[in-house]
């Protein structure tokens, strides 16, 4: 038998197997399986003892269930809330950190001050954590300012960050006026001098020699420095030399002669007036207005490079975004050097009987800043923007502590820039434009400040002022408010230019430095909030024009042909590629743009 008929036999099914299973099937259809009965209902007084209770049972199951949900939501409500309190500590632990420094630095300080006697020396070592802050923070203002305004308007088109600049300076000028003429208001209706005389107020430190004229133009050179690596670090200043006399007119007359023995000669000196030149001479501190001339210049050559000009672009970009990782590492160590900055600075504080005599003084100038903060700035702010201005403060809360804490608008800079950013979600290109500028020339607190003071001290010498000496301080703080980042110790500086400009004694600027240390922190904070809600305001009223460049980048990403370029078929037809679209012209007769896809 081959293999073949072997499985072939293996198939064939078994004949007798069949008919025993056919037989056993057949069989089990004619059986009957037992009929079990099927188990008895449970009574009903198995389940609550009576039909009553089990319909009531019925109806409080559906409550019961909602009673287990509602519980199941409070739960989960406060697991929710607790992780939003987390999430909120995580995300504002500096600016609470930094609150609870400056309490206990306070506390701190009176203390330290009241129950020991530290010398001087001493003081200085005590206050050394906070000079470290201090420090840190003018380390990046350089490379801050030179790579956010060279990105900024190297990133906008010219014609764009032309617009942009137009409408800061418009916002910076007329809140500055604004601030101006709150300040004649309060300190003309309190008249914080009329009760007190000069002589009743002790002075503190020196009047600076100022001259008006050569301070304008002291900035305006500053605005162009002939070294720029100098400027980085050096500001120009020019000082007055005084001249000896070269030729004395001598006259003979009125001689007497007693021969022959003596003869008198009178001689009489005339013509002798004074001769000035001017010397100049550099003082410590950024050039930040020649900084910003040469950053504003070139980054708009820049952008006019195109191809060529974008390696320098993304340089200056990296450095932005490294200096502003930096920021982020000093902000960790802020709640302790403000601790100590603060501390220091109360225990130097030897006689608070000053702020006893001038507290009317500083009710008027501190009631000024908030008015301007609290009502003319956030309704400016709601009036264009058309937003809570009260949450655009409260972003930017970290930096205004830091403007309180350190007294500078331009050390302050790089925590305006964080908050103004990630808080505030203000554009990057608005902000490395405008937050610069602003932080030079935005200066609505020193301006109100110069105001009030001028006028507290025409009432303390009993001087009237007349309409137009009061529009002549008007004028003169706006302008000195303006550049008094460009001159150098610019808070004596202008406010003794202001008392020159309306014939009052320079010398009584020493009437009120004893207090501008404290005052000087509120207006800078004041300062900084002001350019905040410009950058805010200027992001609002440029949106068309940051929109269309965000139209413009977007196609120039999705087509690598993003350039202008001409391809020549032929002499009869010219094709040229024009923001994302083939546009095909032959001799006017024909025109249509096709949108090429990628």
């Amino acid at each position: 038998m081959t293999v073949n008929q072997r499985s072939s036999c293996n198939k064939r099914p078994n004949k007798g197997y069949q008919e025993t299973v056919s037989q056993t099937e057949a069989a089990a259809d004619h059986i009957t399986p037992p009929s079990i009965p099927p188990p008895p209902p449970p009574p009903q007084q198995q389940l609550h003892g009576s039909p009553a209770a089990a319909a009531a049972a019925q109806e409080d199951r559906p409550r019961a269930r909602l009673i287990r949900v509602s519980v199941m939501d409070m739960l989960g409500k406060k697991e929710r809330r607790g992780r939003d309190v987390k999430g909120l500590l995580k995300r504002n632990w500096i600016l609470i950190a930094t609150i609870s420094a400056v309490i206990l630095g306070i506390a701190l300080g009176v203390l330290v001050r009241d129950y020991t006697s530290l010398s001087q020396l001493e003081k200085q070592y005590f206050g050394f954590p906070g000079e470290i802050l201090m420090r840190m923070l003018k380390l990046v203002i350089l490379p801050l300012i030179v790579s956010s305004m060279i990105t900024g308007v190297a990133a906008l088109d010219s014609e764009v960050s032309g617009r942009i600049g137009l409408r800061a300076v418009v916002y910076y000028l007329s809140t500055t006026i604004i601030a101006v003429i709150l300040g004649i208001v309060l300190v003309t209706t309190i008249k914080p001098g009329v009760s007190q005389s000069a002589d009743n107020i002790e002075r503190a430190g020196s009047t600076p020699n100022v001259s008006t004229v050569d301070t304008l133009l002291d900035l305006v050179r500053n605005m162009f420095p002939e070294n720029l690596v100098q400027a980085c670090f050096q500001q120009y200043k020019t000082q007055r030399k005084e001249i000896e006399p070269s030729k004395t007119n001598i006259s003979t007359s009125n001689m007497t002669t007693f021969p022959p023995f003596t003869t008198i000669i009178s001689t009489v000196a005339q013509n002798l007036t004074k001769d000035y030149k001017i010397v100049g001479s550099y003082s410590d501190g950024i050039n930040v207005l020649g900084l910003i001339v040469f950053c504003v210049t070139f980054g708009l050559v820049i952008g006019k490079m195109g191809e060529r000009g974008r390696i320098l672009l993304e340089f200056f970009d990296a450095l932005n975004e490294a200096t502003m990782r930096l920021v982020q590492i000093i902000m960790c160590y802020m709640p302790v050097g403000i601790l100590f900055l603060i501390a220091a600075k109360i225990m130097e504080v030897d006689d608070w009987e000053i702020f006893r005599k001038m507290g009317l003084y500083m009710v008027t100038v501190l009631s000024g800043l908030a008015i301007h903060s609290v009502i003319f700035l956030p309704l400016i702010y709601f009036v264009f923007v058309r937003k809570n201005p009260f949450t655009f403060t409260l972003g930017m809360a970290q930096a205004l502590l830091t403007a309180l804490m350190i007294s500078s608008s331009s050390a302050t800079l790089p925590v305006t820039f964080r908050c103004a950013e990630e808080n505030n979600r203000i554009d990057k290109r608005i902000t490395r434009f405008v937050l610069p500028v602003g932080a030079t020339i935005n200066m609505d607190g020193t301006a109100l400040y110069e105001a009030v003071a001028s006028i507290f001290i025409a009432q303390l010498n009993n001087y009237d002022l007349d309409a137009g000496q009061i529009v002549t301080i008007s004028i003169t703080a706006t302008v000195a408010s303006i550049g008094a980042a460009g001159v150098p110790n610019a808070g004596l500086v202008t406010m003794v230019i202001v008392l020159t400009a309306v014939g009052l004694p320079a010398s009584d600027v020493t009437l009120i430095v004893a207090v501008d240390w404290l005052l000087d922190r509120f207006r800078t904070m004041i300062n900084v909030l002001g350019d905040a809600y410009g950058a805010g305001i200027v992001q609002k009223l440029s949106k068309r024009e940051l929109e269309r460049m965000d139209l413009i980048s977007d196609v120039d990403a999705a087509n690598p042909f993003a350039l202008e370029t001409t391809l020549d078929d032929d002499e009869c037809e010219k094709k040229s590629y024009v923001n994302g679209g083939f546009t095909i012209d032959k001799s006017d007769a024909i025109s249509f743009t096709e949108t090429s896809q990628f």
